[in-house]
């Protein structure tokens, strides 16, 4: 899937479209990715401020996202574990940007290459349109690369998987 199509496809998933998060742009590399959720009706708090929940949903997949397609179909990738701090009331739009770099990627390649599991954990600063730090997501992976799969000779000598 290419990362418009995704962007296109977050979009329309409901957990998203109901919260008003919206996938602004996903890096043709799958390095980063820009997301924003508005402050609406359906997703503020009893204070008039944003929904803790919207906003952690904002961050979720994300990460996940991002690093099972950097590392391709020879890794598996799950979204372990995640929590957010609320630093400050967030009022109006705000926005998280993401980044994972070729760095961690490396790290993840090199600590999984023999088939062990690693969990690396990945964080993203929330901002309202004022820029000040309102949330910080961390999301811990579970990353681990696939065994490859065996091929069995049959009988009439053709392969099986």
């Amino acid at each position: 899937m290419s990362p418009r199509l995704l962007r296109f496809a977050l979009n329309l998933w409901p957990p998203f479209l109901g919260a008003g998060i919206r996938v602004r742009h996903i890096a043709h590399d799958w390095g980063g990715a820009t997301v924003t959720l508005r402050l609406g009706l359906l997703n503020r708090n009893t204070r008039g401020a944003h929904f803790g929940g919207s906003l952690y949903a904002m961050t979720d997949p994300i990460f996940a996202l991002l690093v099972a397609s950097r590392l391709g179909p020879d890794y598996f990738v799950a979204h372990k574990s995640g929590m957010i701090d609320y630093l400050a009331p967030a009022f109006g739009r705000v926005t998280a940007q993401f980044a994972v770099t070729d760095a961690q990627i490396a790290e993840i390649m090199l600590k999984t290459a023999s088939g062990q599991k690693f969990l690396p954990t990945f964080s993203v600063d929330i901002h309202n349109a004022q820029g000040e730090l309102v949330a910080r997501a961390t999301h811990m992976l579970h990353v681990r690369r696939r065994t490859p799969v065996t091929v069995a000779v049959g009988a009439a000598g053709r392969g099986y998987s």
